[in-house]
Formats: structure tokens, sequence, C-alpha cells
């Protein structure tokens, strides 16, 4: 290609080569990973989301009750996050459980593995699970170690040949519950990358929550499902779900979904949300790859006069490839007036949505069919004005780092990355 280096080149060679494998991949197997589509049809907007009604709906047909007297902090980046974190741990008297998709061997893993330790060997019951993929980077030595100080760690999903459909069907969860008292969820891996404060490429910009109050037992309940499905134990009692008194205003409730059941209430949930807006979303996610219903239900909001802003990961992204197919995405959402922004700093791994100055949705939930459709995902929905507007404060904080991507920037760029953009696009579910 005139006017390309051989770096150049090859990247675009790999990039292109990886387009095809995907696109391959995706008419291999797309009819036993994803299964049937449920939710096929636009939503009405009926509601707003300030309306009694709405609240009705997220609490008794899509989920658990809104529960109310809960205080939730928000944690940025891994210098406040891990610091709570392992101070919860270190404090826990009777129990601990912890599910998660990364967890990778290097200093802050091994910290974590030692407080962990520390605490099983002080008679604290431990459980610790770990998706088999997201933890193919943690030593054998490691886990040993932790095993023989007591804590009770499991794979997820281990790779089994008579169950190879269910390898793409992941626990992408985020929960810490200690004591059954104190929770956290969030973006937050247990890896080197997200440590420091977002400062260079080097180490990730992310969101994490602190949380206690009557939803804390929610997330609970959430984490105890997996830990069911992969030990057949149930773990209940005042250990684990203990009487749970008002820590603050905050109402809440925690959201999940697998595709065991309820695979797509996720993305049913994000779409009543979208479709009840009636003044801004903002939308800060690190894999942004929008189905067709999905970008629907924006474009319906933005024709209501929603004001519709979005924070993706820009250059420094752990995955290429679905930066470049969220990309292949945008065309209908910029010509309808969608702000779309490309962090600048780092790696962009929050995942955080806010609705009209009142709802917040936080946790572990990427925009794409893989979390919709394919994994394990929980998500903290918070409907309390005070918490969205600090959480509003914290999105513009981010969009001054980011730059935006006008309509006729993404029409200008190169024929080959059109081309490879919209083949990725069309892989999108698989990515």
């Amino acid at each position: 290609m005139p006017g390309k280096t051989p770096s150049a080149t090859n990247k675009i060679a790999v990039i292109i080569a990886a387009a095809v494998g995907i696109l391959l991949a995706l008419l291999v197997v797309i009819n036993f990973t994803l299964g049937e589509k449920k939710v096929q049809r636009d939503i009405p907007h009926l509601h707003s989301i300030h309306d009694e009604q709405f609240l009705r709906i997220m609490g008794v047909m899509m989920g658990p009750t809104i529960a109310r007297g809960n205080r939730i902090e928000a944690l940025l980046n891994g210098d406040q996050i891990f610091p709570a974190m392992l101070q919860a741990i270190r404090s826990a008297k009777q129990s601990i459980m912890f599910e998660t998709y990364i967890y990778w061997s290097g200093d802050i893993g091994r910290e974590f593995a030692d407080a962990l330790a520390e605490r099983a060997r002080a008679g604290v019951r431990v459980h610790v699970l770990l998706d088999w993929v997201g933890s193919s980077k943690m030593d054998d030595e490691q886990i040993d170690a932790m095993r023989e100080a007591g804590v009770e760690i499991l794979k997820y999903r281990p790779l089994r040949w008579y169950h190879i459909s269910r390898l793409n069907n992941r626990t992408h969860r985020k929960l810490l519950i200690v004591d059954g008292r104190v929770g956290f969820t969030g973006g937050v891996g247990i890896a080197d990358k997200w440590k420091g404060n977002g400062q260079d490429p080097e180490h990730w910009r992310d969101s994490h929550f602190r949380v206690e109050g009557p939803v804390v037992s929610q997330m609970q309940a959430v984490a105890m499902d997996n830990w069911m499905q992969t030990t057949g134990k149930v773990l209940h009692g005042t250990d684990y779900f203990p009487a749970l008194e008002p820590a603050g205003t905050s109402p809440a409730q925690v959201f999940s979904s697998s595709p065991s059941g309820g695979s797509e209430s996720m993305e049913l949930m994000y779409l009543l949300a979208i479709t009840a807006s009636t003044k801004s979303i903002h939308l800060s996610n690190s894999y942004f790859v929008p189905n067709d219903l999905v970008i629907r239900a924006l474009l319906g909001a933005v024709k209501r006069g929603v004001k519709v802003k979005i924070i993706v990961p820009g250059k420094h992204i752990d995955t290429e490839t679905v930066r470049r197919a969220s990309r292949g995405r945008w065309g209908e959402l910029l010509k309808a007036g969608v702000e779309i922004y490309e962090y600048q700093p780092t790696m962009f791994h929050c995942k955080v949505m806010i609705v009209d100055g009142l709802l917040v949705s936080v946790g572990s939930t990427n925009f794409d069919d893989r979390s919709f459709r394919l994994n394990d995902e929980a998500n903290l929905n918070v409907y309390d004005e005070v918490f969205a507007s600090k959480q509003q404060a914290i999105f513009e904080k981010d969009l001054q780092q980011s730059r935006r991507i006008t309509l006729e920037q993404w029409q200008s760029r190169p024929l080959w990355e059109k081309i490879v953009e919209h083949t990725l696009a069309l892989a999108s579910p698989l990515l």
C-alpha cells in the first residue's frame, strides 16, 4: 500500500486476517454458541426514569426488589480500588466470597492471595471462584498456596471435551462480598495493569464500587448462584446472609444474567432504561459493540430529544479487533447526533451508564452481544440523584481527556479501515 510503512502494512494484514478468521468462526459456531435471540422487537417509550411505574417494572418484572438504605462509594483506579478491597478482606471475621474473571500472577495478585490465605488460616471461610479462561495467567503455585492455607478456590467451567459448547460461556462477574455486609463490584480485575491512577498506557482507567446496606445480600445471592453451579454446595446462615440495617440513603438492586438463566435480562434492563430516558444518557464502556436493537433504542432516545454521550477506549486498547468492530457500528449513531468520544491517556475499562441524572448502572457488563448473551454478568443499579450527580462529574472529567469522533472523521477514514471494521462488526457476537 503506497504511503504505508512495513510495520503499518503488517498490522493491517494481521487485522484483516483476524477479521476473516473471526467471520469464518462465526459461520461455524454461531448456531450453538448464541442460541435463539428472545428479545427481538423495539420497546415502546411508556414511562420516564422518574416514573414510579418504571421503578415497579425494574423491581418486579425485571429483577430483585429495589432495596433502600444503601451506601455506595465510587473508587477510581487501582490506587483507590485495591486498598479498599484488601482492607475489607483483611477485616473479615466470618466469610469471604470472591468471584472474578481476571486474576493474573503479579504483585497485586500476590497481595490478594496473601490476604485471602491469611484470613483462611485465621478461621474465616474463604471461597474464591475464578473464571477458567480469565485466570489462565495465574501461577499454579499461587493457587496451591491458597488451598494449603484453607482457601476453597475453584475454576468456573474448565475445558472438558464433553462440554466443548460451554467454552464460550464465561463468568465475567466481579463480585467481592465480605461477611455478607460489605460488597464490591465494577470493572476491575486482579492484575498489575489496573494498579496506579490511570496515569499512562501501562495503568488502566477503571471504576469499582464499595457497597454497604441491604442490597449486599443480593450481591451475595448472585455470587452464590455460580458457586452452587460449580460445587453443588449451598452456603447459607448468618455468616453469609446476616440481617442488614440501613447504611445510607440510596435505593439499589443487583441485576444479573447468565446463559443458564435469564441470558438476555441484562440487555432488556439496558433497553428499558434507554427507552425510558427523556433527558440524557451518559455511557462509559470499554467494549461498545451495540447490536441493531440497542442502536434503534439509542436512535429513538435521540429523536425524543435525549442527549447521548458515549466514551470508549481510543488507541490504547487490549483488543484491536473489538475497537474496529465498535467503530464499524457508529454510522447511524453519529448521523443521528450521538456524541462518541475516545479516551486518550490509557485503556478505558469503565462500565457505567447514567440515565436522566437518576439511574446509575455499574458492574461487569459490556455493551456487546458477548455480555448480553454469552457471559455471566452482574450490575448494580442505583436510583439516587445525589449519587448520579457524582458519577456525572466523573464522566465529565473523563470526557475532558477524550477526543470526540465526528461523523466527517468517521466517514473519511481509509477504505481498508472501512472494510475491516464492517467485517468485524458482522462478527461482533463472538468478539
